[in-house]
Parts: structure tokens; sequence; C-alpha cells
């Protein structure tokens, strides 16, 4: 079997890239020349059956994707089923399931079954679960065998934490938070116990020829993403940066689709110099980034503080958005934080896609302009990127006798500006201007 890019690479245009085209507006062609550059990916596991596939680039539209999971301590396979349904609901491109614990392949396989989107995973927690269930620390060889058989149930990408090196962590403790990446964590302890390189970075040709075997993109982990703003951009988050710009290379060269993931805590001023290091380090592969989260004060709050730095992000060279609920930093997100910070990031990407010229990206608000001119409010309902949750609010807004009026509860009928500047309109044509 082929990978999407080594069919690119032949000139070969699969259905995948012809859905992705007619999804996006674009040509087979456009989609194919992306994948062949290396700047786009189409996440797509063969085994991942009924998946619609979407594709991840700077030529398409921003994605966003909801992180869900069991932790150790709550939730399980039906309140995580319920939030992969909110998710989907709320307009999700793509999903991942970062669950820890005991007997995550029947939680993975049945998401799986479950997700129309591509589904991504980081085989360190479930490895890391199944080590400490034999008594033993990460056990290497029983990670490599999750990476397989995650890949044969159908993940469509793998956050894979290897250009996190041993040389790298001494910085990384000089940090005021030190290491706030799970995975990140996970592969630094097990370094220094061990006094050993990273076994991932050790073995990528083993792990780059399980993932051409099943088309699995591989994610390329920020274990060093930075935590808080005073460890923003400094020299642990730049050096595994520059590793992951090395193994981009080497990733493509084995003909395995690869995007980079990025920084959590960013100031905002710092986002834009970020965004291009990533596209210059890692020639222009596709960034996958957390926000960036831009204060570190609004616990509680936190879908709207990263939603202003992947606004940010995505206008300068992000492709792909990975959401921060309200719950970040306090708890494991319900599912009305699932839908918050979905529709939060959706609304981040669009913003971005209309702020870069996006082709058609636009459209959509000058049908709502139009839209709200003519009072149409079931139109405004339809084209609202949550309809539901617009029309809610007008409904309760407003009594029933006022429903479909040429006005809305905010300003009044008297003091309405859209209706005097349709006064005044009518009075230019009439020369009484």
């Amino acid at each position: 079997m082929s990978t999407q890019l080594e069919e690119a690479r032949a000139g070969r245009i699969t259905p995948a890239m012809v859905e992705c085209a007619e999804s996006e507006n674009v040509t087979a062609e456009k989609v194919l020349e992306e994948i062949v550059s290396g700047k786009a990916v189409l996440p797509h596991n063969p085994a991942h059956v009924n998946c619609k596939p979407a594709i991840v680039g700077r030529a398409f539209r921003t994605k966003v994707n909801a992180n869900l999971g069991r932790s150790s301590e709550a939730s399980g396979l039906e309140e995580e089923s319920a939030k992969l349904d909110v998710a989907l609901d709320s307009g999700a491109d793509f999903v991942m399931d970062l669950s820890v614990g005991a007997d995550l392949g029947s939680v993975r396989s049945s998401l799986i079954a479950a997700s129309p989107v591509g589904l991504g995973t980081v085989p360190l927690y479930e490895a890391l679960s199944r080590s400490a269930e034999a008594n033993t620390q990460l056990d290497v060889d029983i990670l490599m065998r999750v990476i397989r058989e995650q890949a044969e149930q159908g993940v469509d990408f793998m956050t894979l934490h290897s250009g996190l090196l041993r040389e790298h962590v001494a910085l990384a403790l000089e940090r005021l938070m030190g290491i706030v990446s799970r995975g990140g964590a996970i592969m630094a302890e097990w370094m220094v116990t061990n006094n050993s390189e990273n076994p991932l970075y050790e073995r990528w040709d083993e792990v780059l020829e399980i993932c051409r075997q099943y088309d699995v993109t591989v994610s390329l982990g920020d274990g060093l993403r930075p935590g808080c703003l005073a460890d923003a951009s400094d020299k642990a988050q730049f050096a595994e940066l520059e590793v992951l710009g090395q193994l981009v290379q080497r990733t493509r060269k084995a003909g395995v689709q690869v995007m980079v993931e990025g920084p959590g805590h960013v100031p905002f001023g710092e986002i834009q110099m970020n965004m291009e290091r990533q596209q210059e380090l890692c020639d222009g592969a596709p960034f996958y980034v957390l926000g960036p989260i831009v204060t570190d004060i609004a616990p509680g709050y936190d879908h709207i503080t990263s939603s202003i730095g992947a606004t940010s992000a995505a206008y300068y060279g992000a492709s792909l958005l990975c959401y921060v609920t309200p719950s970040e930093h306090l708890g494991l997100p319900a599912e009305a934080d699932v839908r918050a910070g979905v529709m939060a990031h959706r609304i981040a990407a669009h913003a971005a896609d209309v702020a870069r010229g996006l082709h058609g990206a636009r459209h959509r608000d000058d049908e709502m302009a139009k839209a709200r001119v003519e009072f149409d409010w079931q139109a405004q309902f339809k084209l609202a990127l949550d309809g539901a949750h617009a029309k809610e609010i007008y409904d309760r807004s407003c009594s029933d006798s006022q429903r479909n009026e040429d006005h809305c509860s905010m300003c009044g009928k008297d003091f309405c500006a859209l209706r005097t500047t349709k006064r005044i309109n009518e009075a230019r044509m009439q020369n009484t201007y």
C-alpha cells in the first residue's frame, strides 16, 4: 500500500484527494501539488472506514482539532463518546483521543468507529499505562508495539515526541515551569533515569516504516512547549524545534506525511516570530498549534485567551488549531466545555482565513451582512457558525409579537440604526435628502 504522499509523488490523484478538493473548492491537482511539496498533509488511514478526509495546509481552510479522552481519575467511554458527538456537532475537523489508564484499545476502537473525521492519538500514553500494568517503567518495546497496534486500528495521525533529546532536558529545567507537556515529561524522565537518548529518535526509521505501512501521518510533538509566558521562545523550545526540522526531512524522505506541533503559552507579540521560525526550520510543514495562550491569568476563560492567540497564529503560519477549553488548567472538560472550545477556535480559524484573503472565506460573512440588512432572522441563524445558539439568544430577548420584525431588542424600533439608514436612503432617492 502507498501513502497519500507516495501516490501524489507518482502523480496519482486518490479518491481522498478528490474529496478534499471538492470540500475546499479547489482542483484535485492543487491538492496533489501541496501534498507533494510537504506543505499539506491528508491524514487518512485506510483502516479508518467511513472517515471523511480533510487536508491541512496553508493553501486550504484552517482546521480545528478537539481533544477527548478519559483521565486516570474521571470519565469513561460513555462520557467521551458523548463529548465526541458534541465536538462533531460543533464542527471539529479532527479529534484526538488522549485517554490514559487501562483497556485503552477498546475505548479507542469505539471512538474510531464513531468518528467520521480523522482521529489522532499519543501512543506514549498507552505504552506507559501498559508498562505500569507490567510493574515496570516505560518499556520501549511496548511503545513500538502500541504504535503498530494503533495504526492497525485505524488511527489517522499520531503525536510522537521524537525531537526532545537528552541534551535538551537541562535547558528545560532552567525554566519557571519546566516541562508541561505530558508526553515530554514522560520522555524526559525516561532519558534521565536510563541515561540514554530518546528512544523514538533512536528508532525513528522503525517508527516511519510502521507509519508508512498504514499511512499514518506523523505529528511531531513539541515536548518542550512553554507552559507560561515566562518560558516562551526560550532555548529549550527552539532547540527541540531545530531537531523537529531535521525529522521533517527524514519523515518526508520515507514517504510519510508529517506536520509539526507548536507552542502553548506565548505573549501575543511573539506569535508571528514563532510561526515564521517554524516555517523556516521545518521547510513549510503544516504547523499544528495549541493556542497559543496569550496570558496566564484567565483560568476558566482560556478558550478565549487561546482563540486570541490562535487567530494570530493562523494568520501568520499555523494550519491546524488544537482547541483549548474553559477547563484548561483546572480539570477534565465537560460537554459544555468541548462545545465552547470548538466554537472559539472555529471563530479564530475563520477570522484568520478572512484576514489572509483565502479565496471564498468571506462569502458567508457578506451573506450574513445582507441578511442583517433585510432583517432576515432565519437566514442569519442558518449562516451563523452556531445557529442554534444564536436563535436561543434571539428568542429569549424578544416577545412573541416582536419575532421577525425589522429590529431587535438591543436598540428597539425607534433607535435602530439600520432602520434609520433605510429612511435616509429613501429620502435621498426622493431628492429630499
